[in-house]
């Protein structure tokens, strides 16, 4: 009899379109680590947050893997920064579900802090145990954002208490288990790290000049792309700046930003988009920057693969896909010297690491690339193989596995602490 998992990803569903301001590595991490786990024998249940009442309250996402809608809050998007107080409701609504479906899961595999609340209070009800992903950690991000972080106050705590009560905590990358250590006390030996992946259905090489063709590009041109979220963290004026320089040096290149919550860019008013659209207009460099608005994943294949260059610059990041999506197509990537950037990227090899918001000298590494067709077909060759040997979906389900593995061993949480009582405001 197949093993029944519980996710919980409340404010990221598998289903929604990537790219938005809440929809982004988390959604991909969510699905594709679920399917993959679907092929090594478990039934899957995912438990997100309903916010549109046109929805089906549960949806098959592929065989084995139900998408659960919950009530939690009104049905309709809201940011993830004002959920906090509709997590009673999602564990409640958890709980019916359950309850109605005479359901038993041997665990739980959390994902965010607010998702991780739930699950510590459904371990405390019913005994299920869970690990968690936390994806971003709160500390990290009050760190960098500061007064603009819009998270309630009491997010460290209850991340601390989590730490605390979780069977087992996945690290996506080794910058993000020293965190959880040296900002929240959590005992190393619960911790695995694990990285995220990639779908090699979705994303493999594809010739340069077809993808151009497709996309309707200049078949001459050097292009840099940068492609995820619109959000200020994510670091697109540095890019934007750093294009300006390559333009004042001479060198024609062509940036391509990809995503946001808007199809059709023109027309859109979105207070980011707005932001890096006046920063192109006072460099005077609006003839070389094009933003491409939102793109089903299915065609971001050829967005990586028309690229020379592909350029991540976040001032941090917890781990970060689209490196590995960018390097499976074999396009070389520099991204910032933070997080998951740093794991994923072999500084030399597969393209560069950069300090953020630093244009100058991201401007610089972007030139040595482009400058140099042997060194982009290296980068190429050694791309494609570091992710196909450490990044795979399936890898990552294999490893993921094992802790599920240890977790769902009788022995295993026995010593933990008993859950201090927090709720929601």
């Amino acid at each position: 009899m197949k093993s029944k998992i519980a996710f919980i990803s409340e404010h990221a569903s598998p289903l929604a379109t990537i790219g938005g301001v809440d929809s982004g590595g988390q959604n991909v991490y969510v699905a594709e680590l679920a399917k993959q786990l679907a092929t090594l024998g478990y039934d899957i249940d995912i438990f997100t947050r309903n916010d549109d009442p046109g929805l089906e309250k549960i949806v098959f996402l592929v065989p084995g893997i139900r998408v659960i809608h919950v009530n939690a809050g009104p049905a309709c998007i809201l940011p993830k920064e004002d959920l906090w107080d509709y997590m009673p409701e999602f564990r409640d609504s958890m709980l019916r579900f359950m309850q109605r479906e005479s359901v038993n899961y041997e665990m739980i595999h959390a994902n965010f802090w607010m998702s991780g609340w739930v699950a510590s209070e459904i371990k405390e009800i019913l005994g299920i145990p869970f690990v968690i992903t936390f994806h971003a950690l709160g500390y990290i991000r009050k760190l960098y954002q500061h007064d603009d972080d819009k998270f309630p106050s009491i997010r460290i705590s209850i991340e601390k208490e989590i730490v605390k009560y979780a069977d087992a905590i996945i690290a996506e990358c080794p910058q993000d288990k020293q965190d959880l250590i040296s900002y929240y006390m959590a005992s190393e030996e619960r911790i695995a790290i694990v990285p995220c992946g990639f779908s090699k259905k979705e994303f493999q090489p594809i010739s340069q000049s077809y993808s151009r063709k497709k996309l309707g590009l200049d078949p001459d041109e050097k292009i840099i792309l940068q492609l995820g979220r619109m959000v200020a963290r994510k670091g697109i004026d540095n890019v934007i700046r750093a294009t300006s320089l390559l333009c004042k040096a001479n060198m024609p290149v062509r940036l391509l930003v990809v995503g946001g919550d808007f199809e059709n860019p023109d027309s859109a008013d979105n207070a980011e988009l707005n932001r890096l659209k006046s920063i192109v207009t006072e460099e005077g460099i609006s003839y070389a920057v094009t933003f491409a608005g939102r793109k089903g994943r299915n065609i971001l294949k050829y967005y990586y693969s028309a690229a020379d260059v592909f350029v991540t610059t976040p001032w941090y990041e917890p781990f970060g896909i689209t490196p590995l999506e960018s390097m499976a197509c074999g396009t070389p990537v520099i991204g910032s010297n933070v997080g998951g950037i740093k794991y994923s990227v072999e500084h030399g090899k597969t393209g560069f690491l950069v300090p953020p918001e630093n244009p100058a000298l991201l401007a610089d590494s972007i030139g040595t690339i482009l400058s140099d067709a042997h060194m982009r077909q290296l980068m190429r060759i050694e791309s494609i193989k570091r992710v196909n040997t450490m990044f795979t979906w399936q890898k990552v389900a294999t490893l993921i596995r094992d802790q599920y593995k240890s977790v769902m061993s009788p022995s295993q949480h026995k010593l933990l602490p008993a859950k201090a009582k927090t709720k929601a405001a």
